[in-house]
């Protein structure tokens, strides 16, 4: 069976919800109306009762969000704009001046604009994106996370979209850190590094250590982030509400609901009191498993922590791609890829959430030989109602049965029309035969002086792969859910860890690697 991670997971959210194979789903259209079939233009008073929404929620917003801000951002949007467009144009090919004779202006801009790179509105979008700041920043990184509702060119070049800015004075962080938790910082920590570890648009990380002595990081939020990101998601949500007012025919991408969720998302995450729980949630899922033993992620300290202030346990550590490092803390680096994989794999059945961004980077080996699992900035859930469809995909790929995998993906997505499911169930076939393609590479790097092999997974082949399966299902009429994505990439990331960490692991029989159903334990 091909890509084994993926079907181990799968097959174990089947049994841990009861169920041996999902059933049949009956492929049809939502409307009785056949297809082509014009929508009826909407009645005048349910237009005037629309429009009338759009600028009550809009005048909501803006009092929400306050005069003075939503103004200050639209200066610093001007200027970001102004910028991006001056870049444009050194950049834009020059056209002929004059214009041959002979020629007409549709034939000048038809073949001016046939000269322009393919990539060059995703490149400018996501260089935009950058000089905007904190929320465009993250929006640009939603965009690189979820291949099943963006265009391919944009979710490969958002992959770039960097997440730098300028470091914060020290007077201002101790300020800060003062104000959150009521006490000067001498009075919480024993040392507090001065020189941040890592600046990005919303927060700022140090090295620290607490009274008690635990080394500790501490991720600060920087002033005015709360006041740009209710001013920019405020002006994202009004426009997406007027854009389906005025093309309906966007009603059916659903963007007004997607802006509406990553802006209640992203309001959340600005309170590091709600990561703090997330990180409790995940102890608890690991304790509860049974997994303590063998996985582990930053314990937070809420005695020194506030809505802009998380202090994290400190894990120290090389990354699971680090072949040396891991030698160095693991008698047996296979069974610690074991332990890393069933760790996650069981989040994605019997935890809150689960970790959606499992690059080599957040996934380190501990010096105890444990895996930490660090920075859940994206994590996935799945919604209840598509718990029947998962069973199903799991099963479909148990049996290599691809029909059953295409039906599951109908059921999962929403459809614009009839879905030619065997055809799909072709196209799939031919995707998971393709998966084997993504080989991971030795590489050698110095990391503290030393030479030291490390392992290479191309993160844009994994990209390009997880865009496919969601192309394959869109030119069938299903748009897959962002979920889909998030599972589907990173299973692909842990099959190409697999492939040369253990390349003789087979997922399916060795009972290091047995997932239980009932009571969600896992052998390890």
């Amino acid at each position: 069976m091909q890509m084994p991670w993926l079907t181990v997971y799968l097959a174990a959210a089947a049994a841990h919800r009861g169920a041996h194979r999902a059933p049949r789903v009956r492929v049809a259209m939502a409307s009785s109306a056949p297809p082509g079939t014009p929508r009826s233009p909407p009645a005048l008073d349910e237009l005037v009762r629309e429009g009338r929404e759009v600028m009550l929620e809009a005048l909501g917003i803006v009092q929400e969000v306050g005069i003075e801000s939503t103004v200050r951002r639209t200066l610093v949007g001007q200027r970001a704009v102004l910028a991006t467009a001056l870049e444009l144009a050194r950049e834009l090919p020059r056209a002929p001046f004059p214009p041959p004779p002979g020629i007409t202006l549709d034939q000048l801009l038809s073949d001016y604009v046939g000269q322009l790179p393919a990539e060059l509105a995703p490149r400018t979008l996501r260089r935009l994106f950058e000089r905007l700041g904190a929320t465009y920043i993250k929006l640009g990184q939603f965009i690189a996370s979820s291949p099943t509702l963006f265009p391919a060119d944009y979710v490969l070049e958002f992959q770039k979209c960097l997440d730098a800015s300028p470091t914060i004075d020290f007077a201002t962080i101790e300020r800060i850190v003062s104000e959150d938790l009521g006490r000067p910082l001498d009075a919480v920590y024993a040392s507090f590094d001065r020189t941040p570890l890592a600046s990005a648009s919303v927060a700022q990380v140090h090295a620290a250590t607490l009274l008690s002595g635990e080394d500790v990081v501490v991720k600060v939020q920087k002033p005015g982030t709360r006041d740009v990101l209710q001013a920019d998601l405020g002006f994202l949500a009004v426009a997406s509400r007027v854009l389906e007012f005025v093309a309906p025919s966007l009603g059916r991408l659903s963007l007004a609901g997607i802006v509406s969720d990553l802006r209640t998302t992203m309001l959340g995450e600005l309170d590091f009191r709600q990561e703090a729980k997330n990180l409790g949630e995940f102890a608890t899922f690991l304790r509860t498993a049974g997994l303590t033993d063998v996985s582990t992620c930053p314990r937070p300290y809420p005695a020194a922590s506030g809505a802009r202030v998380l202090t994290m346990e400190r894990l120290y550590g090389v990354p699971l791609t680090d072949l040396d490092g891991i030698r160095a803390y693991s008698p047996n680096p296979e069974q610690t890829l074991i332990n890393a994989l069933n760790t996650w794999s069981l989040s994605v059945v019997a935890s809150p959430f689960f970790h959606a961004d499992v690059h080599a980077g957040n996934l380190l080996v501990l010096r105890d030989g444990r895996v930490g699992f660090i920075d859940f900035g994206i994590v996935g859930r799945i919604p209840p109602q598509t718990w029947s469809a998962v069973q199903g995909l799991g099963t479909g790929l148990v049996q290599s049965d691809w029909t059953l995998v295409a039906e599951s993906m109908v059921a999962m997505g929403a459809t614009s029309g009839a879905v030619n499911v065997q055809q799909l169930a072709r196209d799939i076939e031919a995707l998971a035969l393709k998966a084997q393609t993504i080989d991971p590479q030795l590489s050698a790097t110095v990391l503290e002086g030393q030479v030291r092999a490390q392992v290479t997974v191309d993160s844009e082949a994994v990209t390009r792969l997880t865009l496919e399966i969601a192309e394959v299902a869109e030119r069938a009429g299903v748009k897959l859910p962002r979920e889909f994505g998030l599972l589907i990439k990173q299973a692909l990331y842990f099959d190409r860890y697999t492939k040369l960490l253990a390349p003789e692991l087979d997922v399916m029989t060795d009972d290091r690697v047995r997932l239980r159903g009932t009571g969600g334990a896992i052998d390890v």
